[in-house]
């Protein structure tokens, strides 16, 4: 166990962020597959902005990095231009 003050403080913010960066995490990835299997084009569009925005924010908060936040939203986009192809 830790003997300083400050870092059994540190323990303690870290178990806190821990926590919160895998809740975020958690939710985008749910909200990213809810967005892959849609087959709806205006639902799709519509979830499309908040999921971006969504991934923009937790690449702000380098919970992912921010190409992959990049990433996703590119592919997220072409399965959303896919869906407007053929329907």
């Amino acid at each position: 166990m830790a003997n300083h003050k400050s870092s059994i403080k540190r323990i303690r913010q870290t178990v806190t962020r821990n926590l919160r960066n895998r809740y975020y995490a958690k939710t985008a990835r749910t909200a990213v597959r809810r967005l892959r299997a849609m087959t709806n084009k205006d639902e799709a569009a519509a979830a499309l902005i908040k999921v971006s925005s969504l991934l923009d924010r937790i690449a702000r908060k380098r919970i992912i990095s921010k190409n992959k936040a990049a990433n996703l939203k590119s592919k997220l986009q072409r399965h959303v231009n896919k869906l407007a192809a053929a329907a």
